[in-house]
C-alpha cells in the first residue's frame, strides 16, 4: 500500500524539521492517521536524521501514542478504584455487547476503539468514560449503549 506523505511533510515543515520537536510531530501524525504508521516512522526518521528505532522508542514509551489504528471514536473506560467499585466493568461489557470489541481492540470499520485506563481523574463521576475527549459520568450500561447507538448513527463528516 503506497501512501503519499504530503500531510507528513506539512507537519515536518510546521516544526522546521527539528529533531527536538519529535513528540509534537508524532502527536500531529497520530491525530492525522489515528495512529503512527510504520511507513511514516521510517519517513520521519529519514527526514529528521533519526534512526527509526529511536522513534519507535519514543512512540512506545509514551502511553498517548499508538502504533495500531484507533477508531474514529476512541473510548476510554476508567478502571480506577472509584470507577471499578461503581461498576466500570459492567460498562466494558455493555460496549462489548453494543459494538463487539474488548479493551485494546478496534472495530473492523475503524469506527470505535476501546481502551481501559487506570484513572481518568473524574472520580466524582464514577463510573466514567471518555470518548474523543468528552467525559461521560455516572454511567449505567444502558446509558453507554444509548451513547454508542447515537454515535453509530452519526453521518461521516
Amino acid at each position: 500500500m503506497t501512501r503519499t506523505f504530503d500531510k507528513v511533510e506539512k507537519i515536518l515543515e510546521k516544526y522546521g524539521y527539528k529533531k527536538e520537536m519529535l513528540i509534537k510531530i508524532l502527536l500531529e501524525v497520530q491525530k492525522e492517521y489515528r495512529h503512527i504508521p510504520r511507513e511514516v516512522v521510517n519517513y520521519i526518521g529519514v527526514a529528521l536524521g533519526i534512526p527509526p528505532a529511536k522513534i519507535y522508542g519514543v512512540a512506545t514509551f509514551y502511553a498517548q501514542f499508538s502504533l495500531k489504528p484507533k477508531g474514529e471514536y476512541t473510548i476510554l473506560i476508567c478502571d480506577g478504584t472509584a470507577c471499578h467499585m461503581e461498576g466500570s466493568m459492567s460498562l466494558v461489557k455493555a460496549i462489548e455487547e453494543e459494538v463487539g470489541i474488548k479493551p485494546g481492540e478496534v472495530t473492523p470499520d475503524l469506527k470505535f476503539s476501546l481502551d481501559k485506563v487506570g484513572c481518568l481523574g473524574a472520580c466524582a463521576l464514577a463510573p466514567a468514560m471518555v470518548i474523543n475527549g468528552e467525559v461521560y459520568g455516572n454511567l449505567k450500561p444502558e446509558k453507554v449503549k444509548e451513547i454508542l447507538r447515537n454515535l453509530k448513527e452519526r453521518k461521516a463528516e
